[in-house]
């Protein structure tokens, strides 16, 4: 090995070493169900634009509010007149003015609505608007925790499967080494000592893709928490502990209520916008009633720009302003339109919650059969430990064969993962079956 490949070779050695270094340095986050929750709803992003689109809903009604308040403008013009209009009459004519004049107008002017039922109309549907915005953030909330939640699932299984790989590759790793011994004794034919080695090499690739899968499900976990990447996660927590629960609430959920799904929710709210827009359309056939008031200042037919020497005068007017609409076609197709749009909406919300009842309805059927299936796993578990132990003290005293142990080693591990994810499961399906009925 010449110099630079060894130089090639110390680097390399130095870099897995650097990297191994800082994995192990990660700060650890520990983890409950709760805690990944709280910190999901404080630190995810879609959180925070939820509470941020509530917050553009309420400036909205305060717009809609402000409508009603007084509006006030400072208006001014100045104009030059090359040749004024003329008025002739049979007694004569008359100038407008004067040619070749400047004209200066400053004038305030005030407008107050004293009857404005499209203003009102506004209103009303500012509230729904913020009502609407509210359950939309709920919607997300429940959304997100119900990811949270699976997510959470995801890792505990993912867990637990590399620790029954884990536990069968040690144990397929045990029984080589005792075949091997018996092999260099004389004791055991060639054919167990490979068989063995097989199986213990096969089961490796497995548990390095549990691992990977460990890894996953916790960079999953992290993004719906919006939790840095240089943070690393630990739950001291396993599938098995949710056992006792699944009896409990699988005979528990008897009647489906969707009074508290939002996407329903959400559609009703929408539906009574719809009913506000209708009366703020019907509001364009009433009259409206406005205070005008205006005070103007003005100088006319100055033949000089010394506008300090002008001579001025003053004008002021209150009016009430007075509105009544009599025609405009685009009111009333404006008003079907809107009448088409609730039939859609409603035809929407029948389907929908036809929907809603039907998945609901499937995430019972999964929990009744994950928890039906749970007492019979758990009897596998039990029966493929005792089979292993029957098949290893078979094949010590040679009454059995390498096949066999093999058989039941794997049929361990295979009701070892059944059993885990029966109870992940039904773990998913009743986070989806709160998530459709609006459990919080």
């Amino acid at each position: 090995m010449n110099c630079k490949m060894r130089l090639t070779l110390a680097l390399s050695m130095l870099a897995i070493f650097t990297l191994t270094r800082a994995q192990e340095a990660l700060p650890v986050l520990n983890l409950t169900l709760d805690k990944a929750i709280e910190l999901a709803l404080s630190d995810n992003p879609t959180m925070k634009v939820a509470e941020h689109e509530i917050t553009l809903k309420e400036v909205a009604k305060k717009e809609a509010w402000q409508s009603l308040l007084p509006s006030v403008s400072i208006d001014g013009t100045v104009s030059y007149d090359i040749k004024v209009a003329e008025i002739k009459t049979s007694m004569g004519s008359f100038k407008m003015g004067m040619d070749d004049a400047n004209t200066w107008n400053g004038g305030l002017n005030v407008s107050l609505p004293i009857y404005a039922p499209a203003i009102y109309r506004s209103i009303q549907m500012g509230k729904k608007d913020i009502e609407l915005a509210v359950e939309k953030s709920r919607g997300s909330k429940l959304d997100l925790i119900n990811q949270v939640k699976k997510a959470y699932y995801q890792l505990m299984l993912a867990q637990d499967s590399y620790n029954v790989l884990m536990e069968s590759y040690k144990l397929t790793e045990r029984n080589y080494n005792v075949v091997k011994a018996k092999y260099e004794q004389g004791k055991v034919s060639e054919y167990d000592k490979i068989s063995a080695e097989v199986q213990y090499r096969s089961v490796w690739p497995n548990v390095v893709s549990g691992k990977n899968a460990v890894a996953l499900a916790k960079l999953q976990l992290k993004v719906l928490m919006g939790v840095t990447a240089d943070v690393d996660l630990a739950i001291n927590d396993k599938l098995s502990n949710y056992e006792e629960r699944m009896h409990i609430d699988a005979t528990s959920a008897s009647q489906i209520s969707l009074d508290g799904n939002s996407t329903l929710r959400q559609l009703d709210f929408n539906g009574e916008l719809l009913n506000q827009q209708r009366k703020m359309l019907n509001s364009n056939f009433q009259p409206t009633l406005a205070l005008v008031g205006s005070y103007q200042y003005l100088s006319r037919s100055n033949t000089n720009w010394e506008f300090y020497n002008y001579k001025w005068s003053n004008s002021s007017n209150v009016a009430l302003s007075l509105s009544i609409p009599l025609f405009k076609a685009s009111n009333f197709t404006k008003l079907k339109s809107n009448k088409i749009q609730q039939w859609q909406l409603a035809e929407t919300r029948i389907n929908t919650e036809r929907q809603l009842r039907m998945q609901a309805q499937s995430q019972l059927d999964k929990m009744s059969s994950s928890a039906e299936q749970l007492e019979t796993n758990k009897k596998s578990v039990e029966l493929a430990k005792k089979e292993v132990s029957i098949s290893e003290k078979r094949y010590e005293v040679g009454k059995g064969t390498i096949l066999e142990l093999n058989s039941s080693q794997v049929s361990l591990t295979n009701v070892q993962l059944t059993y885990n994810n029966s109870i992940y499961d039904y773990l998913v399906a009743k986070s989806e079956f709160e998530t459709i009925i609006g459990k919080e």
